[in-house]
Formats: C-alpha cells, structure tokens, sequence
C-alpha cells in the first residue's frame, strides 16, 4: 500500500490546550493559514460553515475495540465505528461555523481542535452534499445524542431562569 506525504496548511490557535472530553460548540478559535495560501482562501467567507481536516497530534496508540466516549455503560466497537482521537492515523474533521475571514485568519466556533493543532485542509460545508438526511446509526449513538440534547436543553432552561431571575431582581 502507498503512503501519502501531508504538509500543513496552517495551524490551530484556540484556548483549549489539552485534549479533553468537552463541549465544543461555544469554543471559539481561529485557523492561521500559511500566507502563501492567501489566494485560495477568496470566496471562502460566502460560506457559514467549514469542513476542516487536521491532525491529532497528541494522539498516540489505539486500541482495536474501544468504549465509545469511555463510558462503561456502552458496548465495546471496533475503533472504526467511533470518532475516538486515538487512530492508526491521527487524522480527524469538523464542520464548524465560520464567523469571520481576515486575510488568512479563520475565526471559528466549534472547532474540536486544541491550540497548535495543524491543519491539512478546510473546505466550505455544502448542505446540498453533506447533509444526509436519513444516515442509519447503532442505539448507543442515539443515547449519546439525546443525552447530549437533554444536557443543552438544561442548560438553555437554566440561562432563561438565569435571565428571569435577573429580570425580575430590576
């Protein structure tokens, strides 16, 4: 099998300097392009939303067969069959909104990469081509997404009461 030679594009620079389990959707950083890319980064701020390719480069073994999010009360699957960091090749992607282009800065919101993390790739998010609306997905993938759903939903609840309380203190 043939191997392929990656060179990064540019870097990440966000708060988060540690990999960690998180949210991700409020962390707000930004994609530092490589001045020479300057050109083929035009056009890019009609899109809301990027597809970014980079490489996890604190990431290092993997194990076959994985707990999704380390949880136990989840079913070991292979390691394919998850978005663990920890893969043969330390590759990974998110979309991610775009909220501003400045030249060759990006500034981003929920972009799941930690501070220097290189990246290979950034494309604009096409809804039209990578939405797919009826995608099959295993039970445990569903709990974990309506668990995530529940814990915005609280947390949305507590900001309003936050709010209401606040309204009603003035």
């Amino acid at each position: 099998m043939a191997t392929i030679g990656l060179r990064p594009i540019g870097r990440v620079r966000s708060p988060v300097r540690e990999p960690v389990q998180r949210e991700w959707n409020a962390v707000v950083s930004e994609i530092l392009i490589h001045k020479r890319l300057a050109r083929a980064l035009e056009g890019l701020e009609a899109f809301s939303h990027l597809i970014v390719l980079y490489g996890l480069s604190k990431s290092r073994g993997y194990d076959m067969k994985v707990r999704p999010k380390g949880r136990e009360d989840l079913p070991p699957v292979g390691l394919f069959a998850t978005r663990s960091p920890r893969r043969p090749n330390p590759l990974a992607f998110s979309v991610c909104e775009l909220i501003r282009r400045r030249g060759t800065r990006l500034l981003v919101k929920g972009l799941d990469a930690i501070d220097g993390t290189p990246v290979f790739d950034v494309k604009p998010y096409i809804p039209a081509r990578d939405c797919i609306k009826k995608a099959r997905v295993p039970a445990w993938v569903r709990r974990l997404s309506q668990k995530r759903s529940a814990i915005s939903t609280q947390r949305s609840a507590g900001k309003s009461l936050r709010n209401l309380v606040l309204v009603a203190e003035s």
